[in-house]
C-alpha cells in the first residue's frame, strides 16, 4: 500500500505492508528516524515509530518543536526517573508518571526512606547513564492474570488498583532497560535523544488526589534533547523565580498568606489599593456595556445547590454549615443566586438579554498540597456575570463577549492568546440533544468572529460547553483566564422564563462569563508577566514624594493633599533616612513617579521627578503643572 510520509516541507511516497514499523521505513529513506524524528501523527492521534503502519496512508512525522514530540519525549523520559530512582530506592513503589506542560512527575511511595533535594544529582546522573544506553521502549500486550501478578510480585498495590480498573482486554506494559512500567503510551523508539535532565522539585500528592489515601512523593523533572536548551530553561527559572508573585507580593506589601488561614488571603493596604483600582476599571467597562451589578448571599440553602446539580457534581470542593438546624453551603459559584435576582421580576423578550454582573467571593476547598500563592486559593473574587437572552440573541452576546476579551487583554499586554472551545464531560446534567445545540452555538460565534481555536474535548462544565481564554506572558508562559460558558440547562432547573413575542413563556438561555478569571489569581498573573512594573494607572502608590530632609516634609503633605484631590494614589517617605536610600526604596517597592521636594523645590513651589518607566529624570516642575500632568497620566484605558 501507498504511504505518504511529510516532514520539514517534504512528502515522500513509500509502499509498505501493514506490518512494517514505521522506524523501518524511515530508515530505508534516510530519515532520522528516532533522532531528530521522535513520532509521527496518523488520522489525529499520536502512532509511535515502533508501531506498524497498520492501515493509516498518511502520516506528519514530529520533532522536539511539535507539542506531541514534547509529550512522547518526556512520557519516556518518567519511565527513566522511575528507573533511575529505582535502582537508587529498591523498595519504592512507583505509581504514575505523566508528561505536563513543562516536563513530567513520577508519584512513588518512598515508605520509610525518602529522598530528599540531596539526592536530585545522584538520580540525573543514573537517569542521563539508562538513557545513553540506549533504551528502547517495546510495548507488550498483557492478561488482567499477568498484570495483577506481576505486581502482587512486585508488592505494588497502586498498580494493583489500576490495573483492576482496566478493561481486561486492553491493558499494556511498556518495557525499556530493565524497567517495567503499566502504561498505554505512547513513547520514543529509544532514549538516545534524551542527553539532558534536571530534576525540579518535591511535592507531597495524595494517592489519586484523595486526602483519605497515602501521601506519595511528586518527584518533579524536566528533560531535553541538548544541554543548552537546559542551560537555557535553568536562566529561565531563575527569571521566573524573581518574578514570582508570592515575593513580590511580600516586597510590595501587598498580601500575605498566614497559617491562621491557609489558602486564604491576607490583603494589605497596597493590595487593596490594587485591587480596588482593578476591579472599579472593570466595573466602568461592563457598566458601559450595558452591564448592571448585583451581589448575592455567600451562604445559601443546601436546597439550592442540590437543585443547580453542584451538589451532586461538586460537593467534595464544598465547604457546609447549619443554620437553625437546617443545611446550607458557602457558595463555590455564583450562578444559582444570580438565577434568584433574575426570576424575582416578570421578564418579557424586550428585557432581554439582561446582562447581570457580580464581584463575587467564592469558596472552594482545594488540598493543601496544591495551594500556590494566588494561583491556588480556598476563597477568590470572581469576576461574574451572567446573560439571560433569547436563542436568537446567543450568537451576538457570544460576539461582543470575544469583543471584550480582546479590550481587557490588550490593556494588560496580553497579545498571544489561544482559544478552546470545551466539550460534554464525563459527568454533565442536562440532555445530550441541549449540548449538541449549546456546542454548536459557540462554534458559530467563534467561527463567525473569525477566531481560530481548537477542540478540548471532555473539558467543558458540568452544566454546558465553555469556551476557554489562554494568553501567554513575558516569558511565554500559558496561563488560562477567562472562560465564557452556554448553559441551556440551569435556567431550568430554577424554572427561569420570559414571555416571547407570541405572549407565552419561554426559558431563557444563561450565558456564564468571567473575563480576569479570578481577581485574585489574575493579579498573581499580572504580578509575573510585569514583574511587578505594573501600568501607571493601577500602580498602588502611583507618586512616592521624598523629602530631602524633615524640614520639607509639610510641603510634601501639601503635595500629597493636592493629589489626592485629583485622585492620584500616593505616599510620603517622611524617615529620616538619607536621601539616597529613600530613593533606592521607592525604586525597589517600584514606584512608577518619584518626586523630590528639597529647599529649591519649596521655595519655587516645583518638584523633580524621577520616571521609573522611561528611565528619566525631571527638575524644576511647576507643582502645578506636574499634577495636571500626572492626572491626565494615571487616567485607566478605557
Amino acid at each position: 500500500m501507498q504511504r505518504l510520509l511529510h516532514w520539514q516541507g517534504q512528502t515522500y511516497e513509500v509502499q509498505a505492508e501493514a506490518d512494517e514499523p514505521l522506524y523501518a521505513i524511515l530508515e530505508h529513506l534516510g530519515l532520522p528516524a528516532g533522532t531528530a524524528i521522535l513520532t509521527a501523527k496518523a488520522d489525529g492521534k499520536i502512532h509511535e515509530l515502533q508501531a506498524p503502519v497498520g492501515n493509516h496512508t498518511e502520516f506528519h512525522l514530529l520533532g522536539w518543536d511539535a507539542p506531541e514530540g514534547k509529550y512522547v519525549f518526556w512520557h519516556s523520559s518518567a519511565h527513566i526517573l522511575a528507573e533511575a530512582i529505582l535502582s537508587l530506592r529498591p523498595e519504592a513503589k512507583p505509581t504514575i508518571g505523566p508528561p505536563i506542560e513543562n516536563g513530567f512527575y513520577y508519584d512513588i511511595d518512598f515508605g520509610s526512606s525518602p529522598i530528599s533535594p540531596e539526592d536530585f544529582q545522584r538520580i540525573e546522573e543514573r537517569f542521563l547513564e539508562l538513557a545513553g544506553q540506549p533504551e528502547y521502549f517495546v510495548r507488550k500486550k498483557v492478561s488482567l492474570e499477568q498484570a495483577i501478578d506481576y505486581y502482587e510480585k512486585q508488592k505494588n498495590p497502586y498498580k494493583v488498583e489500576l490495573i483492576r480498573e482496566l478493561p481486561p482486554d486492553d491493558i499494556t506494559f511498556y518495557e525499556s532497560g530493565g524497567f517495567v512500567d503499566l502504561c498505554k503510551g505512547p513513547h520514543l523508539w529509544h532514549s538516545g535523544p534524551i542527553r539532558a535532565v534536571k530534576v525540579l522539585s518535591l511535592a507531597g500528592a495524595y494517592w489519586r488526589g484523595d486526602s483519605r489515601k497515602p501521601q506519595l512523593t511528586r518527584v518533579y523533572a524536566i528533560s531535553f534533547p541538548e544541554k543548552q536548551l537546559l542551560d537555557e530553561y535553568v536562566a529561565f527559572l531563575e527569571e521566573a523565580s524573581k518574578r514570582d508573585h508570592r515575593h513580590l507580593g511580600r516586597v510590595l506589601r501587598l498580601f500575605s498568606f498566614h497559617e491562621e488561614g491557609p489558602g486564604f488571603p491576607f490583603w494589605h493596604p497596597k493590595g487593596m489599593r490594587l485591587l480596588n483600582a482593578l476591579q472599579d476599571w472593570m466595573r466602568g467597562k461592563l457598566l458601559r456595556r450595558g452591564y448592571e451589578e448585583i451581589k448575592t448571599p455567600l451562604i445559601l440553602t443546601q436546597r439550592l445547590w442540590e437543585q443547580s446539580g453542584h451538589y451532586e457534581n461538586y460537593r467534595e470542593n464544598m465547604y457546609f454549615t447549619e443554620i437553625d438546624e437546617q443545611p446550607y453551603a458557602i457558595k463555590p459559584m455564583n450562578c444559582p443566586g444570580s438565577t434568584i435576582v433574575y426570576r424575582t421580576e416578570r421578564r418579557s423578550y424586550r428585557d432581554l438579554p439582561l446582562r447581570l454582573f457580580e464581584f463575587g467571593l467564592v469558596h472552594r476547598h482545594e488540598l493543601s498540597g496544591v495551594l500556590t500563592g494566588l494561583f491556588r486559593v480556598r476563597a477568590f473574587t470572581q469576576d461574574d456575570a451572567h446573560i439571560y437572552c433569547t436563542p436568537d440573541q446567543i450568537e451576538s452576546e457570544i460576539t461582543d463577549l470575544l469583543h471584550l476579551v480582546n479590550e481587557v487583554y490588550d490593556a494588560f499586554g496580553f497579545t498571544q492568546r489561544e482559544i478552546y472551545l470545551s466539550t460534554r464531560p464525563e459527568k454533565y446534567i442536562g440532555s445530550l440533544e441541549l449540548w449538541a445545540q449549546a456546542e454548536g452555538a459557540l462554534a458559530a460565534a467563534l467561527q463567525s468572529a473569525g477566531l481560530s481555536y481548537q477542540i478540548n474535548p471532555g473539558e467543558g462544565a458540568f452544566y454546558g460547553p465553555k469556551i476557554d481564554f489562554i494568553v501567554r506572558d513575558s516569558l511565554r508562559r500559558r496561563w488560562q483566564l477567562g472562560t465564557v460558558q452556554l448553559d441551556f440547562s440551569m435556567p431550568r432547573r430554577f424554572g427561569l422564563e420570559y414571555i416571547g413575542p407570541d405572549g407565552q413563556p419561554h426559558v431563557p438561555v444563561m450565558i456564564h462569563r468571567a473575563i480576569l478569571g479570578s481577581f485574585e489569581r489574575f493579579i498573581g498573573v499580572l504580578l509575573e508577566h510585569t514583574g511587578g512594573e505594573l501600568p501607571l494607572w493601577l500602580a498602588p502608590v502611583q507618586v512616592k514624594i521624598v523629602p530631602v530632609s524633615e524640614k520639607y516634609v509639610e510641603y510634601a503633605r501639601e503635595i500629597a493633599r493636592d493629589l489626592a484631590q485629583r485622585g492620584v494614589r500616593w505616599s510620603i517617605d517622611e524617615s529620616d533616612e538619607k536621601l539616597g536610600k529613600k530613593i533606592r526604596e521607592a525604586e525597589q517597592e517600584k514606584i512608577p513617579l518619584i518626586w523630590v521636594v528639597g529647599a529649591q523645590e519649596a521655595e519655587n513651589r516645583t518638584v523633580s521627578i524621577r520616571d521609573r518607566l522611561f528611565r528619566r529624570r525631571y527638575d524644576g516642575i511647576p507643582l502645578a503643572q506636574a499634577i495636571e500632568e500626572t492626572w491626565k497620566a494615571v487616567q485607566s484605558p478605557s
